[in-house]
Order: structure tokens, then C-alpha cells, then sequence
């Protein structure tokens, strides 16, 4: 294995990857950044925008399928493929950041109290992601984690069940902090509203795709859990600690 493509691999997935979540959160919570515009009209611009997001949730869906990966095998090394996923997404999602195309539609604008309490709300989805983020010690969102076993010349290690923190409360917290940032924007135009419902029927989507992956994975286990603790939204308490 050679050492310097490696760590290359892992910094360049960081710098994008860790990039362009950057800029994704800057642009929920306080909206597009006018970098490239072009001059469209507000229907072209509504399509434009959701060309976008579609190409952003093929690209996203369909790499992580297993299917995809097995036909990347002969191309990129088993050790590569998750780096080079969040490479593509971070590009994907910097793109849909950077070409997002504004609407001259306001739909509703939030100001005084109303405005102080959407701020506080995107700033609880911000400190609860990072919450989700900190307790799941598995995360491994730029793919680093086969580079450094193959580095190391050992096995990568099999990612462990544990439920502790937000997860207590709700399967995936991190997309529950998401949606709560998408919707707390005090500022709704009607490329926001595109974007909200088109980014949560996605994100719902997705979750029960996931789903079924963590079943296959861990089995009995985790359907003891779907059985105790909701999927998206909060709405009860906590039993304990474990499935």
C-alpha cells in the first residue's frame, strides 16, 4: 500500500467532504450563498433547483447501494470506497450549495420574537447533531477508518451496537436535527419551500432504506430496538440505556 496516496486520500475526503458539510449547514441557516447566478426566471430557477437536489439524492442513494460497490470493486480498492463516496458526495453537495438559484417569491418572513425563536431552534438542531455526532463513536463520515486499518496492517474493526445519548430518544437523531434546520428558517421563499419538502421526503426516504441495512447487519438486535424506540421523531421517553 502506498503510504503517500493514503493519507492524500484521507486529507483530500476531509477537506471536501468536511467542506462542503460547512457550507451546507451556512446555507440552512442562512440561505443560499450568491456565488453563481444566472439570471433565470423564477420557473427555471425552481426546476434548476430541483434538477439539483435530484441528481444529489441519485448520487447519494445509488453509491452506497451494495450493488454499486460491487461493481466498483475493479476500479477502486476495497479501502478506497468509502473515502472516495464522501469525495463524490462532498462535490455533489458543494454543488448544490454553490448553483442553488434563489426565487423572488417570499413566502413568509419571520421578525422580532418569532425571528429570535426560529435562531434558537436552528441553533438546538446544530448542538444536537453535534451531540449525535460526539456518542456515535462508529461515525465514520469521510471514510477514513479503512485507510488507517490498511495503514496499520490490521483488520478493520466490525462497528459495535450501542444506544446511549440522543439515541435513546430516537433511531436517527442526526436526520431529526436535520429536519429540525431545514424547517427553522425564518426566511421562506419558494426555492426554500422546494428545498424543504423535496430534502424531507428524501431524508424520510432514505431512513427506511438505511433501516434495512442495519437490520441485515445486526439483526435481532436492532429490531428490538424499532420496537422500542422511535425512528425519526422523539415522542416518547426513553426506557434504558440498551435494546
Amino acid at each position: 500500500m502506498n503510504p503517500f496516496a493514503a493519507y492524500s486520500m484521507m486529507v483530500i475526503a476531509v477537506l471536501i467532504g468536511g467542506g462542503s458539510l460547512l457550507l451546507f449547514g451556512v446555507f440552512l441557516v442562512i440561505g443560499p450563498i450568491p456565488i453563481v447566478r444566472f439570471g433565470a426566471t423564477e420557473r427555471q430557477a425552481l426546476a434548476w433547483d430541483a434538477m439539483l437536489s435530484v441528481l444529489f439524492f441519485i448520487q447519494h442513494s445509488v453509491m452506497i447501494r451494495a450493488s454499486f460497490r460491487t461493481w466498483l470493486s475493479p476500479i477502486v480498492p476495497r479501502r478506497y470506497r468509502p473515502s472516495t463516496y464522501a469525495i463524490t458526495s462532498g462535490i455533489a453537495l458543494t454543488g448544490v450549495v454553490l448553483l442553488w438559484q434563489p426565487s423572488q417569491t417570499v413566502l413568509y418572513r419571520a421578525e422580532g420574537l418569532l425571528r429570535l425563536l426560529a435562531r434558537a431552534v436552528s441553533v438546538f438542531a446544530v448542538v444536537g447533531f453535534s451531540w449525535g455526532v460526539q456518542v456515535l463513536e462508529s461515525l465514520d463520515a469521510f471514510g477514513l477508518n479503512p485507510v488507517r486499518a490498511s495503514l496499520r496492517g490490521k483488520p478493520l474493526r466490525a462497528p459495535v451496537f450501542i444506544v446511549r445519548g440522543p439515541y435513546l430518544w430516537v433511531r436517527h437523531p442526526l436526520y431529526f436535527f436535520v429536519l429540525v434546520l431545514i424547517w427553522s428558517a425564518p426566511d421562506v421563499g419558494l426555492d426554500r419551500l422546494l428545498f424543504n419538502v423535496f430534502w424531507t421526503l428524501w431524508i424520510v426516504f432514505g431512513t427506511y432504506l438505511e433501516e434495512k441495512d442495519l437490520v441485515a447487519e445486526f439483526g435481532e438486535k436492532y429490531r428490538h430496538y424499532q420496537k422500542t424506540v422511535p425512528m425519526l421523531f422523539p415522542w416518547r421517553f426513553p426506557r434504558g440505556s440498551k435494546p
